[in-house]
């Protein structure tokens, strides 16, 4: 096992990560931009090295300084958590080099999967489900689009080859704005990844966004663990997560996780990561990408299934055996877990950046609460804006509501915006009670549009 880790990551998942590995008694290095100097992570790690200004080029993504911090300290591994380096092929490389651990898949694996375009060729070939696309990427000015898009059949969707999170994805529903969605795209692709290259593929309407774990050791067995569903989102970036999803039976997700678990085979993956499919009305499913690390909304398949998964991802690194068996996890009730994040749900999610004022977020019976912030915390425009992860558990879906409707109740954030009276719609509403949810679950039945 590691004797210690610099955590290449802020916020809550750096703080989720220095508590498992306090468990495994294992050292923690916290990095820190020079405005997150009191924040949470840096009171809780072992170490702390400051890596450069508030903005995260010069910070969390400065890979010579965190590569420096993390052999100052004498960090034998580097976790980067979700977001900023964790699926940067290069800062994996450069890790291997230097003979720091990478706690992560290898990098063959994350450029196999970062890629969309290959990501889908590979799952092609591998027998697993996928939506009809352009099979490549798409230019505006290319001559043959529009026999592409109508072989596809609108509407269509138009995605950046790299990244995620909604960033480089446009809806086209006829030819007249197929050009400038794509020009579009690719403009956001490339100030958000660094590349512009764009692909078509059909848009599948209302469906859901289903996500298994998977896990996976460096002598070959992979695991898969109960879904996700994720379905309810803005701008395509998840707000609502549970486990497991209201649409999936038994046999689809035996048949989905195993389709799960062999696409991780096609990359001969090693520890944590999850496959994504999208589900449609008649429950066909299709790949839709695979995420080479640790996920937010992980804390809603620790809650149902009795595992730490940053735990595991850290032994698995250290070249454990895995020991968990997919047939043998049980699903040991519901969880659901909203994302708090500071911005006004009422002007179309706009940044609210500001100091939190007076604090009180929920607890009790069947609440988890994943947090970093604290009265007098600020919430930077630099990062991400996500506040907190309140998880709810019951014991079974009704429960679980219930519990969440409670708990946001709770919720007092003064001095800023936030989305916890979002939340509590959603979970007062009898499409979402019933389990009818999808992707555009919020324009069809919060916002009206």
């Amino acid at each position: 096992m590691f004797k210690k880790v610099l955590i290449a990551n802020r916020g809550e998942i750096a703080c989720r990560i220095i508590r498992a590995c306090r468990e495994l008694d294992i050292k923690t290095v916290a990095i820190h931009s020079e405005i997150d100097k009191e924040s949470m992570h840096v009171k809780l790690a072992d170490q702390a090295i400051c890596v450069g200004p508030a903005s995260a080029l010069e910070s969390y993504l400065n890979i010579p300084s965190i590569i420096a911090a993390a052999e100052i300290s004498g960090a034998d591994a580097i976790h980067p958590g979700y977001g900023f380096l964790s699926e940067n092929t290069y800062f994996a490389e450069v890790c291997q080099t230097c003979g720091i651990k990478f706690i992560g898949p290898s990098k063959e694996s994350i450029e196999q999967m970062g890629d969309k375009i290959s990501a889908i060729a590979l799952m092609k070939k591998a027998g697993i489900p996928t939506v009809s696309g352009s099979n490549g990427p798409v230019n505006a000015d290319d001559s043959n689009i529009f026999d592409i898009a109508k072989k596809i059949g609108y509407p269509i969707i138009i995605k950046a080859t790299a990244g995620g999170g909604g960033k480089g994805m446009r809806v086209v529903v006829s030819k007249e704005t197929l050009q400038n969605a794509i020009i579009t795209a690719q403009t956001e692709a490339k100030a958000s990844f660094g590349n512009p290259s764009v692909y078509m593929e059909k848009y599948i309407e209302e469906p859901h966004h289903v996500e298994f774990q998977i896990l996976g050791d460096r002598y070959g067995k992979i695991a898969y663990l109960p879904e996700r569903d994720c379905s309810i989102q803005r701008r395509h970036q998840k707000l609502v997560e549970e486990s497991p999803s209201p649409l999936i039976n038994e046999a689809l997700r035996k048949k989905m996780g195993k389709a799960a678990k062999n696409a991780a085979a096609a990359v001969k993956y090693v520890t944590v990561g999850t496959v994504e499919f999208l589900v449609d009305k008649k429950g066909n499913f299709y790949f839709m990408e695979m995420n080479t690390r640790i996920q937010v909304e992980h804390p809603v398949t620790e809650v149902v299934t009795g595992l730490d998964l940053v735990k595991e991802q850290l032994k698995l690194a250290a070249g454990e055996k895995l020991s968990i068996v997919s047939e043998k996890v049980k699903i040991l009730g519901h969880a659901i877990e909203c994302r708090i994040n500071a911005e006004d749900p009422d002007k179309d999610f706009i940044p609210s950046p500001g100091t939190i004022g007076r604090l009180f977020l929920p607890g009790g019976p069947g609440i988890r609460l994943d947090t970093h912030v604290y009265s007098g915390y600020m919430i930077s425009s630099f990062y991400d804006n996500l506040i907190a992860k309140i998880i709810a558990f019951g014991c079974d879906r009704d429960e679980a509501i219930k519990k969440m409707q409670r708990a946001l109740r709770e919720v007092e954030i003064e001095g800023i915006k936030n989305t916890s009276s979002l939340h509590s719609r959603v979970m007062s509403n009898e499409n979402f009670c019933k389990g009818s949810v999808c992707t555009n679950f919020l324009s069809k039945y919060i916002y009206g549009k």
